[in-house]
């Protein structure tokens, strides 16, 4: 019951956090995670998931900040 309380807590604060974000803060955050995510796993298949998710989130962030400015060159939001 506790698990499930802090976990509808946790979701809702993480949700809650990105409501004022502007789209390049939200599309730099986003290719963060999903950085993280992708060099924590292949971190951990090459045995140091804590270095594969810090140099993926590095990267996902640039990628992230990147697509928002061809974006914005393209006229788009």
């Amino acid at each position: 019951m506790q698990k499930t309380v802090a976990l509808v807590v946790v979701c809702a604060l993480l949700l809650g956090g990105c409501a004022g974000m502007s789209y390049t803060e939200q599309r730099v955050l986003s290719g963060g995670a999903a950085g993280a995510s992708a060099g924590a796993l292949i971190g951990w298949a090459a045995g140091s998931p804590a270095v594969g998710a810090a140099v993926g989130g590095a990267a996902g962030m640039a990628g992230g900040y990147i697509y928002d400015r061809y974006e914005k060159s393209q006229g788009r939001q």
